[in-house]
């Protein structure tokens, strides 16, 4: 079966899908652009609609990175690296997205959080038994980076559970020659 392709739609459908959009969950303007460009039947509609949302105050890149890196940092208990990789996946501009960041985690303590990342990912497991095994150790260390934690940080709190943790720092060494 064929399947048939989206209507397009003028302005004032523009304007009502991205209404719907921000009423379900908050875009950042170039996610909600990227939305209306599939469905837009004049391209040149869509600053018109992008342009009067800004205006009213639905589209605002700063307010929504804020609100997002608060609420990835307290109910996910995320690093400021993950926080900040997402928000540049969601297309918020760098500096924005860093300037949220450094706002949002100015003042919390990564090794607070990394501690509690492992009770909640971790409950009723004894990380002594489970950090002993070399693979189990390498496999949390990559969930912590995964999660947005430094690696220093990261390691720091593993070797309370895992004296090999220290040879963690040689991978560490490693992943940084290969982002170079």
């Amino acid at each position: 079966m064929r399947q048939s392709r989206p209507k397009l739609l003028d302005q004032a459908g523009l304007r009502e899908l991205a209404l719907k959009a921000l009423s379900a969950r908050a875009h950042s303007a170039a996610e909600l652009r990227t939305k209306l460009r599939r469905r837009a039947a004049q391209p040149t509609d869509i600053d018109g609609v992008m342009a009067s949302l800004k205006e009213y105050g639905y589209l605002n890149d700063k307010q929504f990175a804020e609100t997002y890196a608060y609420g990835r940092l307290n109910s996910e208990g995320h690093g400021s690296g993950r926080v900040l990789r997402d928000l540049r996946r969601k297309q918020v501009a760098a500096p924005v997205a860093e300037a949220a960041v450094k706002d949002t985690f100015a003042g919390t303590d990564e090794i607070e959080l990394i501690e509690k990342y492992l009770a909640r990912k971790f409950r009723n497991v004894d990380l002594h038994k489970l950090l002993a095994d070399p693979k189990k150790l390498t496999s949390v260390f990559g969930r912590l980076r995964y999660a947005g934690f430094a690696s220093g940080p990261a390691i720091g709190v593993l070797k309370r559970y895992a004296s090999e943790a220290g040879e963690l720092e040689g991978l560490e060494d490693a992943e940084t020659a290969e982002e170079e």
